[in-house]
């Protein structure tokens, strides 16, 4: 009869339950980095013999939790990873705690603002605050759009690790029309989220209602992965001047998202990415 493997000394050790502990810990690992990791640096790091680390990293990715890159040979945190931490986002805190920075942005600018964040290929929005005079839009509390059409969607999905974009949108069949626009396959996105790492902001124009304008940033956590997306949209037209600038659009957006990172408990200046 075999023996079991050794119990971990490192931070994976447990002397409840190890086997979940060992679990907790790999995801944990996982969503502390950018980018994917070996299973030599995660057994490395967490103490653990490598023949645990790949079944564990095997189970994690049957259940959807981990996915693997096989052109690098590295593991990533997997869809049901994000669902599971953007269930948590959708949960009342982040409501509560997103509405006043909302309202002023929205009192600030006059146009109306969101707080969506990511689920699955979506963005679920979760506070809508609209401006006096601003049209009705789609986008109201609970609604699902494809975050590939959105200002919000593709602020967040420009702050995830590229292996994790693929993840989500690994063919042309994950991308969904509503009027034309908007990016149709994985080139595109990729070209569509280099602008907005460039630019440092989102925007989409007519891609989710003709007529209709939005810009989004992300709301990060320490580690600088997107805990959310603030954006504001308005009517063709009703903006008049350049979005960036002193006391622009863009800027106040990202004011706001600083305010909410910082309501959040993110510390000052972590994982924000200066443009």
């Amino acid at each position: 009869m075999s023996s079991a493997p050794p119990a971990p000394s490192g931070p994976a050790a447990s002397s409840g339950a190890p086997a979940a502990a060992q679990v907790l810990a790999v995801l944990g690992l996982l969503a502390r980095h950018l980018e994917p990791l070996p299973a030599a640096a995660v057994a490395r790091d967490l103490g653990l013999p490598r023949s645990t680390t790949y079944k564990l990293l095997a189970a994690l990715g049957n259940a959807g939790y981990v996915t693997h890159v096989p052109e690098t040979r590295r593991y990533a945190l997997g869809l049901a990873a994000f669902e599971l931490g953007s269930a948590y986002a959708r949960q009342a805190p982040l409501a509560r705690i997103g509405r006043p920075v909302v309202a002023r942005l929205v009192d600030t600018l006059g146009l109306t603002g969101h707080l969506a964040v990511l689920h699955g290929r979506d963005v679920l929005y979760v506070v809508q605050e609209r401006a006096s005079g601003q049209p009705t839009l789609v986008s109201d509390v609970d609604v699902r759009l494809p975050a590939h059409l959105t200002a919000s969607g593709l602020a967040m999905l420009a702050a995830l690790p590229a292996a994790q974009v693929r993840a989500l949108f690994p063919d042309r069949g994950a991308f969904v029309r509503r009027h034309d626009t908007g990016p149709d396959s994985p080139a595109a996105l990729r070209a569509a989220l280099t602008g907005v790492r460039t630019a440092g902001y989102a925007r989409e124009a007519g891609s989710v209602t003709p007529g209709l304008q939005s810009v989004g940033v992300p709301v990060r956590d320490g580690a600088g992965h997107p805990l959310a997306a603030l954006s504001v949209t308005w009517a063709d037209g009703a903006v008049s001047g350049p979005l960036e600038g002193p006391g622009g659009v863009v800027a106040q957006l990202r004011e706001a998202a600083g305010r909410l990172e910082r309501r959040l408990g993110v510390p000052v200046g972590a994982g924000r990415v200066s443009s």
